[in-house]
């Protein structure tokens, strides 16, 4: 076994990504290569990797959304590797990195196993989403295809109803999406909301969805299961979202586990709008 002392912090790289796919199977996430790669083209110079023996053994990653907000995701150790204050370690990367950005305020989405550690760190509990998963079945879809003209719109939508600016994560999830985006509008043409799905690797991962609509988020949800009938989905819904596990337990998914949202230095609603139904992944809020 190594002491602390052994561990070496670094940049995550593109040449990491095999050993950082080691590390998400080893906890059973759903997150892919392509994730990843998402992940190193949002913050290149905000993605980190504990080492020892030149042997990847930790990860931690960052996004920022301007000054005003960041997250950090992808908090990872080897099990052969824990206890010796890696994880510590990847989260003091992470936030000295956001600090020298001058973010002033930071968020993540923790499991009940990490918590205790972010505690320690500062962090407090801001909310709780829940990951739900099910097989998609065919439903009454309420909602039209995404159109290419529309994503400026979206965009500005997202940005009011998230709080920061997180447009190119969205651009991104737009063009990395498995089944065709979905807008909804009201009567007079209006945007009220959009969803988006991507591939995973043990179900496809349905996020964003956001609404400004009360019932906007049933017509969404419907028209991204109905592409992906037959096939397992995971989605993390907002618990401030009204009647938001309603919905899903309706269309027959099931609560898999609750995920803690935590918020370091000045306090903001940023990312826990009620507006927002799913989040975009909790490496991302």
């Amino acid at each position: 076994m190594q002491n602390e002392e052994s561990i070496e912090v670094r940049l995550l790289g593109e040449v990491d990504i095999a050993a950082a796919v080691r590390l998400k199977e080893l906890a059973r996430w759903n997150q892919t290569e392509d994730d990843w790669r998402r992940l190193l083209r949002l913050e290149p110079n905000g993605c980190f990797c504990a080492t020892v023996g030149g042997r990847v053994v930790g990860t931690s990653t960052t996004t920022t959304y301007g000054r005003d907000l960041a997250w950090i995701g992808m908090v990872l150790v080897d099990p052969d590797y824990r206890r010796l204050g890696i994880a510590t370690r990847m989260l003091h990367a992470a936030l000295d990195y956001l600090r020298e950005a001058g973010v002033v305020t930071v968020k993540l989405d923790a499991t009940p196993d990490g918590r205790p550690i972010y505690e320690k760190l500062g962090f407090k509990m801001e909310s709780l989403i829940e990951r739900w998963e099910g097989i998609a079945g065919v439903q009454a879809v309420g909602c039209s295809t995404l159109d290419a003209s529309a994503i400026r719109e979206v965009l500005t939508l997202d940005r009011r109803a998230f709080g920061a600016d997180r447009s190119k994560l969205i651009e991104m999830l737009v063009e990395d999406a498995c089944v065709a985006p979905l807008a909804s509008t009201a009567p007079d043409g209006r945007l009220t909301g959009y969803g988006l799905a991507r591939r995973g690797t043990a179900a496809a991962y349905l996020g964003p969805v956001v609404t400004t609509i009360s019932d906007g988020a049933t017509a969404l949800l419907d028209g991204l299961l109905s592409q992906l009938t037959g096939q397992r989905v995971y989605i993390d819904v907002n618990t401030d979202f009204e009647n938001g596990t309603e919905i899903l337990a309706a269309r027959g998914l099931v609560k898999q586990r609750d995920l803690i949202r935590m918020s370091y230095g000045k306090e903001s609603k940023a990312g826990s709008s009620p507006s927002v139904f799913a989040i975009a992944g909790p490496e991302y809020g």
